[in-house]
């Protein structure tokens, strides 16, 4: 499976700052905001990764993030030129997602919470087996989003954009899942009166083929749309309670990749080195001298 991180747009809710610098490379708390999409895949197992940027900010997005080694994954660059909707990003990406499933995650969104990795398991498999899934949370103000509306089994029966009247309180997040042909179906979205392609025209494609399925983020998890500079500060104090608190750190993918097998302990312990001087990098040393945990193989495993 690829993935897709779309890290464009103009910011326009962030000026005067984001003239200057992309808000995907600003910090929520202790880390560039990008850190936080990637994370997200790479908990998904996606270590191929297409990071697709204005033209203008590519550069610095080379400059932190480079070919990826560091975090035992692979990115790729392409530019929007425009921000012409969220489903170009699967015709950007073309050849990049070649005959593959692929999974898209916004460059401002951030995810954490129990069961995710479960969840995200469940969306990845559910697109080896030919469907797509959108992730739902709970909102106050679900004219903001584009919604879902659901039945009590969680079935999606109908997705609107920012809808006046919504049917739900359901907000569709920025992470999706599709699988194989994604490219294609998005070529066949038609602009809409905002001259943008939009993810929910191609969610719904989906829908009216019984191909469409949600993954719902319940209780006790955290979601971020991190568009506005008060949901910035919201999600940095929140990230800093929880890392002061707990003695972790939210969302390091230097430590994901290490539990996953994507680097070695001496890698990691250079990475932890370079940031010896912070909490993050006190994390990651920790992490790498902790016992890592034996997976037990089950009978048929072993078979």
């Amino acid at each position: 499976m690829k993935g897709i991180i779309l890290a464009g747009g103009s910011g326009t809710r962030l000026y005067p700052i984001t003239r200057g610098i992309s808000k995907q490379l600003m910090a929520i708390y202790d880390k560039p905001m990008i850190y936080y999409p990637i994370s997200t895949l790479m908990q998904a197992g996606i270590q191929d990764i297409l990071v697709i940027t204005t033209p203008g900010d590519q550069p610095s997005f080379k400059h932190l993030l480079g070919d990826g080694s560091q975090f035992g994954v692979n990115f790729d660059y392409e530019v929007q030129e425009h921000p012409n909707g969220l489903a170009e990003a699967f015709i950007i990406g073309e050849k990049f997602i070649g005959d593959n499933e692929c999974a898209m995650a916004l460059g401002d969104n951030i995810y954490f919470g129990d069961g995710f990795n479960k969840q995200l398991a469940a969306a990845r498999e559910k697109a080896e087996n030919g469907y797509a899934t959108i992730f739902g949370f709970q909102v106050k103000d679900p004219e903001r989003f584009g919604i879902m509306e659901i039945d009590d089994n969680g079935n999606v029966l109908s997705v609107e954009e920012k809808p006046s009247n919504p049917k739900s309180d359901f907000a569709i997040t920025g992470l999706y899942f599709y699988p194989k042909g994604v490219a294609d179906l998005a070529k066949q979205v038609k602009p809409s009166w905002r001259n943008e392609l939009e993810i929910t025209t191609l969610n719904d494609m989906y829908l009216k083929n019984s191909l469409l399925t949600s993954e719902i983020l319940g209780e006790g998890f955290t979601w971020f749309d991190t568009g506005t500079n008060d949901s910035m500060m919201e999600a940095s104090n929140l990230i800093r309670g929880v890392q002061k608190n707990q003695d972790r750190v939210i969302c390091a993918p230097e430590a994901i990749a290490y539990e996953n097998g994507w680097i070695d302990k001496n890698k990691l312990l250079d990475a932890a080195e370079l940031m010896r001087k912070n909490d993050y990098g006190k994390y990651l040393s920790k992490v790498a001298n902790k016992p890592k945990k034996v997976l037990k193989l089950t009978n048929k495993e072993e078979k």
